[in-house]
């Protein structure tokens, strides 16, 4: 929404009008003041003439035609005007007398900006109702390409071979000329040089910073693999900065993250499977400070979906070729079941807000810590009682492992980050540390945490059972949050 106290200068108006057709649509307020907000209204006898000139500069100016919905409203006496833009099928559209290169106009937060080339090709694009990673790409042929990790990635997934049938199915190339090309989701889904050279920034930049501010970081790491392999490892930089407690419910003890990963997940997930990939020099960015973790993705929210509505099964896909094979790996589910699992997850967690916003051409979501202010100073006050007195045990206890794991992390630690999220078998803790079969090492380690009190059965009175899993206690969790507490130092 826009508001003007009176009738702007006719490049403005159509600037505007243009740049709610080009998005999701928009409404023009004239008489209301924008700043305060207030209803100044206008002359009684000037709106017939007004809509007549509003409309003249939008035939004359805008091209293609728009048609505005314009209607009349008298609020406590005060006559205001209504200009309803609808999101058009005809993009890009433009001023008449600068053309398409130069009078393409979109819209950035609050304001109108002239559209670049990249920002009119996606224009023309979503017009022709196709999407930038099922374009072509002409540099080599498809088995030019080294798929190696992606295919293995989704032999995994799927139990399925990415033979060429496969990538045919999917989109992945196409047959032009006699020739079978890649599309670029080819291209990014690769491993192959030719990603890094025509898609250098299609990468996650994941940072820890000390405070609630970007002034220092503690932890940083650059993400460039495949975007098949790019969230979980953006997920597990989360998991390593972000705490994990223990909460008391009737007679057990029960582990708890301090922010909703389940629905942190879904985001980077999201993010990377939902960017817009077009706009050159723009990465992902996961940011993790002491009272929020904030995720930013290249690319402004769908016109079609609305994030005040996350329960509502909203779906809607940038890269049509893409979303569709991370869905065929079970990465994401269903289509529009995303936003509901973020918002499911919110209601288990009252002390954490949501938000997002449109940060210029970027898409970004918060979740944070409402009661960060309140958790620090209840931080200090407990540090040289409870905590200090558990810390200063484990250092006691385990103090060899403390100070191997400080200065490089070992399997020690790794199997207990991983059975931090869930309790495991000792099969699949293998297979998350990405062994080929079950190694005597692990085995070692498994039986070290048990005797050092970081993890214990699920299955205590059977230790043979098939069904037995390791999982994290609390002594656990309080060691880990020792390591972090003292690498973030």
């Amino acid at each position: 929404m826009e508001f003007k106290e009176s009738l702007p200068t006719s490049a403005d108006i159509a600037k505007t009008i243009i740049a709610f057709a080009n998005d999701a649509g928009g409404d023009l307020f004239i008489g209301i003041k924008d700043n305060p907000r207030e209803i100044v209204g206008l002359p009684e006898d000037d709106l017939i003439l007004l809509e007549e000139q509003i409309s003249s500069i939008i035939f004359e100016r805008c091209y293609p035609v728009i048609i505005p919905n314009i209607s009349f409203y008298t609020i406590d006496d005060k006559h205001i005007i209504r200009i309803q833009i609808f999101r058009g099928n005809g993009m890009p559209f433009y001023l008449k007398d600068k053309g398409k290169l130069r009078g393409t106009y979109v819209r950035v937060g609050s304001s109108n900006r002239i559209a670049d080339e990249q920002i009119i090709n996606e224009l023309e694009r979503q017009k022709r109702n196709i999407s930038f990673d099922s374009e072509l790409v002409y540099d080599k042929t498809i088995g030019e390409i080294d798929i190696t990790a992606f295919a293995n990635f989704f032999k995994e997934k799927t139990d399925e071979e990415l033979d060429e049938a496969a990538l045919l199915k999917l989109e992945l190339f196409k047959d032009f000329q006699g020739k079978k090309l890649p599309t670029n989701a080819c291209i990014l889904f690769s491993d192959d040089k030719l990603r890094r050279e025509l898609f250098h920034y299609s990468k996650i930049e994941c940072a820890r910073f000390k405070g609630t501010n970007t002034d220092v970081f503690i932890d940083q790491k650059t993400i460039d693999t495949n975007i098949a392999l790019q969230p979980e490892q953006a997920y597990d930089f989360v998991l390593r900065h972000i705490n994990k407690g223990a909460e008391i419910k009737g007679v057990y003890t029960e582990s708890r993250w301090e922010y909703p990963v389940k629905a942190i997940r879904e985001a980077i997930r999201n993010a990377v499977v939902h960017r817009d990939y077009s706009l050159t020099g723009k990465d992902i960015k996961v940011a993790i400070y002491d009272d929020m973790v904030e995720i930013t993705s290249p690319g402004k929210l769908l016109p079609s979906i609305d994030f005040n509505e996350l329960e509502a099964r909203q779906s809607d896909i940038r890269n049509k070729v893409i979303a569709p094979v991370f869905k065929k790996m079970g990465i994401i589910d269903q289509w529009g079941n995303g936003l509901k699992l973020i918002a499911n997850e919110l209601k288990e967690y009252p002390d954490i807000l949501f938000k997002w916003q449109e940060v210029g051409m970027q898409f970004q979501i918060q979740f944070v810590n409402k009661n960060y202010k309140q958790q620090q100073a209840l931080q200090h006050e407990l540090q040289h009682e409870l905590q200090h007195e558990l810390q200063h045990e484990l250092q006691y206890e385990l103090q060899n492992e403390l100070q191997n794991e400080l200065q490089n992390e070992t399997l020690y630690t790794r199997t207990l980050r991983i059975i931090e999220i869930n309790p495991l078998s000792t099969k699949d803790i293998s297979a998350k540390l990405g062994q080929k079969s079950i190694s005597g090492q692990l085995k070692k380690v498994l039986a070290k945490l048990l005797t050092d009190g970081l993890a214990e059965w699920t299955e205590p009175e059977n230790a043979t059972s098939s069904k037995q899993q390791y999982k994290i206690t609390v002594k656990g969790i309080a060691f880990l949050n020792l390591i972090r507490t003292k690498q973030e130092k």
